[in-house]
């Protein structure tokens, strides 16, 4: 999978201006291009209590509030992109996460902060960075003030094994090469699979070796890049994953937003949105029903 076209939501916030600095790193190691978008919420277009009293003539002038918006991304990007990576801001004026899905059409890759500035003419990311994970067509990196990219020496990569999971795959293998990263696979046995603990030992013997195996077959070009573990869990999925991060030092984690259903494995849906919520450290998820466009 290439890299070559980055879109990065900002909202002006320091929260967002991280999502810039990450894209930056990132497009020097693909040698990609940056495109900073903001989506501005007019104030005739917000809910009361915040658009109470305000004059409906205070935004009808969008060819001067796209200039000045569009002048002042460009300088903020210029902090954290090199010129020759940075393309033309775009400004977009509506609802914040149908305008970054749609506009994403067009790009390789999103990558954006969590939460943003609050305040009714600022894009909430806290809940368009959700819609966003759920409904783009293309991967996206989630940030935080405190996520440790640097050059993305560490990647947790989980998996549960399904065709769903495996999407994540080639996006790993491509950070490994050109980044130089270490990957670790990561497979959760949580033991609401079993009715008798007692064949937990056995299933996860059985499981470590199909997580070699995959190692093996999907990794094998970066084969002497790859670690792989079995945890098996009385908590859930994501609770172990978070445990798991808090004890170990990565820049990334690479996880699909969607994997196998059913009762015996679980369900990386709600693991991703819970993972995304509480972690510190980058996320990186593919939505796999869109991974084929």
């Amino acid at each position: 999978m290439e890299i070559n076209k980055i879109l990065v939501p900002v909202d002006f916030s320091e929260l967002s201006t991280k999502a810039l600095e990450v894209a930056g790193k990132i497009a020097a190691i693909f040698e990609a291009q940056v495109t900073p978008v903001h989506i501005h919420i007019p104030i005739t277009e917000l809910d009361e209590p915040y658009a109470l009293g305000m004059s409906s003539s205070v935004y009808q002038d969008y060819d001067r509030v796209e200039a000045n918006l569009a002048e002042r991304l460009s300088e903020i990007a210029g902090d954290f992109i090199s010129g020759d990576r940075l393309d033309e801001p775009v400004i977009l004026f509506g609802n914040p996460a149908q305008s970054i899905v749609e506009l994403s059409e067009s790009y390789d890759f999103i990558v954006m902060s969590t939460h943003g500035r609050t305040g009714f003419s600022r894009l909430l990311l806290g809940s368009v960075a959700e819609k966003v994970l759920r409904l783009a067509h293309v991967p996206v990196m989630v940030v935080e003030n405190e996520s440790r990219v640097e050059r993305f020496e560490n990647i947790l990569v989980t998996t549960d094994f399904s065709e769903n999971a495996s999407t994540a795959y080639p996006i790993a293998i491509e950070f490994a090469k050109k980044a130089g990263s270490r990957l670790h696979l990561l497979h959760i046995l949580s033991f609401d699979q079993f009715e008798d603990d007692e064949k937990v030992p056995s299933v996860q013997n059985l499981r470590k070796e199909r997580l070699k195996v995959t190692a093996m077959e999907a990794f094998h070009d970066i084969r002497e890049k790859v670690t792989f573990e079995v945890i098996p869990s009385a908590d859930s999925p994501h609770e172990t994953i978070l445990q798991h991060v808090k004890e170990n030092d990565y820049n990334l984690i690479i996880m699909a937003t969607v994997g196998r259903t059913g009762i015996k494995y679980l369900m990386m849906g709600s693991t991703t949105a819970n993972v995304v919520r509480h972690v510190e450290t980058a996320v990186l998820s593919i939505n796999p029903r869109k991974a084929d466009r």
